[in-house]
């Protein structure tokens, strides 16, 4: 996303206003009737664990680890994080992150930590984990894994087995320095519904043209069998690598994987940044925010 720059600064002049009425989704000053109703409804009473779980669904604190989505990023305003906003750590009201949900506004504030980072991969999230270990959380939360399929090409995108590799690699650094902090790890969202989502809409088009996500964006009014193809390719890494995801965290007696649960999520234009069309909105926010909580305090994992 930093390499659409000064250009989709410009294109926002013209676009913006365009997208957001397509979208439903305005800037920072609001948010979208769905992201309210999200949003003030009370979650449900945190169910009691399994006596043979060992899973606390009611952590003390909580270190988020991950990518853009998990910063907030285009959430608030053009090409700039957000974190106020983050579905796992932010204290935006309208989002009610899962800090918010699990600890209360005022802990939140003092008993949440994020470190994820705009851009990142999941070679960077050995990195990411160390820091998050030092805080001695009780709970670490993981999304990771859309900008390795977001690549430029095909071919870039990050080979399943290197994407295993380093994401065992930062489970180990965790557990060097936090041996028993749960881990609650998030499925990569579904990138072909996103360019399904938008390739209708003007607008998105006209952003993505720019260099979002060209592995599946790129020339999205192309049907022809190469453009169908490289789509498809690009989903079926995605699906491999939350098959990684889920599989990792399996070996791990602290770890819970969403079930797919993101990947499955139907999200629509209003889920979406009105600036990129690939990043959440507020209200898309609030809607990871929904899964993470009613999965983590779950009795049973997500099947």
């Amino acid at each position: 996303m930093r390499t659409v720059g000064a250009a989709l600064t410009a294109l926002s002049f013209v676009g913006v206003a365009a997208l957001a009425g397509c979208s439903g989704e305005g800037s920072g000053d609001g948010v979208s009737q769905n992201a309210s109703a999200a949003a003030s409804s009370s979650p449900s009473p945190s169910p009691s664990p399994s006596p043979s779980s060992g899973w606390n669904p009611k952590p003390g604190s909580i270190a988020a680890v991950g990518d853009s989505i998990t910063r907030g990023f285009d959430a608030c305003s053009v090409l700039a994080d957000c974190p106020e906003v983050s579905w796992a750590t932010g204290s935006d009201s309208l989002v009610r992150s899962l800090a918010v949900r699990l600890l209360g506004p005022a802990k939140a504030v003092d008993r949440s930590w994020n470190h994820a980072l705009s851009g990142a991969r999941m070679a960077q999230l050995p990195e990411q984990m160390a820091l998050a270990a030092k805080e001695r959380p009780e709970l670490v939360t993981v999304m990771m894994g859309a900008n390795d399929a977001c690549r430029d090409s095909v071919r870039l995108m990050t080979p399943v087995a290197d994407f295993r590799a380093s994401f065992e690699a930062s489970m180990r650094q965790l557990r060097a320095g936090a041996p028993t902090a749960q881990v609650y790890v998030s499925s990569v969202p579904d990138l072909k519904r996103l360019w399904s989502t938008g390739r209708l809409d003007e607008g998105a088009k006209k952003i993505w043209s720019l260099g979002v996500c060209r592995s599946m964006l790129a020339d999205a009014d192309d049907l022809g069998p190469a453009a169908v193809a490289r789509r498809d390719a690009v989903r079926d890494r995605v699906v491999a690598y939350n098959g990684v995801l889920r599989d990792v965290c399996a070996k791990d007696r602290h770890c819970r994987y969403d079930g797919g649960a993101v990947f499955g999520f139907r999200f629509t234009g209003a889920q979406l940044s009105p600036w990129d069309w690939f990043h959440p909105s507020r209200d898309g926010q609030a809607r990871l925010a929904e899964i993470a909580y009613r999965n983590i305090t779950a009795a049973e994992p997500p099947a």
